[in-house]
């Protein structure tokens, strides 16, 4: 057997499968493929094409990535139909392109949506192959966030993800929340489960000087990266800079909003709404230069998720790049975020932008707050929430699956 993390003579060939977002602009799935790659194994993936990732194969750092497109971005129950059809339809052509030509011995899956057993299990069936199973998303609560409801399409996805953690051999969860549901609903043996967090790469989230342009003349910025979606609470956010604005009468802050999706225009036109918009800042899904302009030229950074089932067991990632960056957050109470921020964060009650919009003025007024929490943010990071950290538990779940 090969030592821990160590692949043997004849390299092992992994094939990633990624529905919802291009490579290498899913940090998470880069990370773990570029980790594979430097413990010797072959690694090919297959993703939807994206804003700035539009080529249908490149090889990237060794990685060789096959993208095919989708019809939308979907939103609502015929969207979502149509989207996932085509992403099965490309990722079992795609698949067996791989097939035919570098190979793989196993599919690495990951979710949304809990379809991709589809794929996996034929070829784990019929060829032999091993399926992983790498649990982004809790896709039921996802559902229920998004339309409020636990209908017959609920049910169907707690069948598509029982489906999916019975084909995979082992699974791989964010956090222990995920790994109790890996157990509990999905029926996994507990030695099958490994917990591999979303730690950022410090090399990447570097400390780079502030950019003034970025505040529009105004002394303070408050900044925020990630989807622009229902569940992400960014109408929330929107009320909370009404209140900082207009109700608190601070003309001296400005709001940078950094990220795409479906409520993108929404947002923007709340913010019209809410008469906010010229303190508002919408960039859309930039590179990560852009990226790191704006959270290291911010003050504060927020995280606005909605306070709902899915969000409370969810670990989100921006909150980590937050804390790598040194900058203190302010979030509503959910465990996992409270559990990956501790004293670098404090806490809002739960969906009350009110509250958000006091606690952030508070921290704006407290620069010696601030650099305390922030110091203790990227003391964690680098201590206990880094990549290095997770990477030897991702190289034990491979050496799991192909024992």
């Amino acid at each position: 057997m090969a030592s821990a993390g160590k692949c043997p003579a004849k390299p092992r060939r992994v094939l990633f499968i990624v529905e919802n977002l291009p490579s290498p602009f899913d940090r998470r799935v880069w990370q773990e493929a570029t980790t594979l790659r430097d413990a010797g194994y072959l690694v090919s993936i297959i993703c939807p094409t994206g804003k700035g990732y539009e080529k249908k194969f490149e090889v990237v750092e060794d990685i060789h990535i096959h993208r095919h497109d989708l019809p939308l971005e979907a939103e609502g129950a015929i969207g979502y139909a149509l989207e996932y059809s085509a992403a099965l339809f490309w990722e079992f052509a795609l698949a067996w392109k791989v097939f035919f030509s570098r190979g793989f011995d196993a599919i690495h899956a990951c979710n949304p949506p809990d379809l991709i057993f589809l794929v996996g299990g034929f070829f784990k069936l019929f060829l032999g192959k091993k399926f992983l199973f790498d649990h982004h998303d809790i896709n039921p609560e996802l559902y229920e966030a998004k339309f409020g409801r636990r209908d017959f399409f609920y049910r169907l996805m707690l069948w598509c993800e029982k489906l999916t953690f019975k084909t995979a051999s082992v699974s791989i969860a964010t956090n222990e929340s995920y790994k109790r549901i890996a157990i509990g609903r999905g029926g996994m043996h507990p030695d099958n489960v490994f917990v591999v967090r979303s730690g950022p790469k410090l090399d990447r989230l570097r400390i780079v000087p502030p950019v003034a342009a970025l505040k529009k003349g105004r002394k303070h910025l408050v900044g925020y990266v990630g989807v622009m979606g229902r569940q992400e609470g960014i109408d929330l956010l929107l009320y909370a800079a009404r209140h900082v604005i207009q109700a608190m009468r601070r003309d001296d802050v400005q709001f940078a909003l950094v990220g795409g999706g479906t409520s993108l225009a929404e947002m923007r036109q709340l913010a019209k709404d809410l008469g906010v918009a010229d303190h508002v800042t919408f960039t859309g899904r930039v590179p990560d230069r852009e990226l790191l302009d704006v959270l290291n030229t911010a003050d504060v950074c927020v995280n606005p998720d909605v306070a709902n089932e899915m969000n409370d067991k969810s670990t989100m990632n921006k909150i980590m790049e937050y804390m790598a960056l040194g900058k203190p957050v302010v979030q509503f109470d959910l465990a996992e975020g409270r559990f990956s921020a501790q004293e670098a964060s404090v806490y809002a009650r739960k969906n009350d932008p009110r509250h958000l919009a006091e606690l952030i003025v508070e921290l704006l007024d407290d620069p010696a707050r601030r650099k305390r929490m922030g110091e203790f943010g990227r003391n964690r990071v680098e201590n206990e929430l880094e990549w290095e950290y997770e990477a030897p538990k991702l190289l034990a779940a491979y050496d799991r699956l192909f024992r």
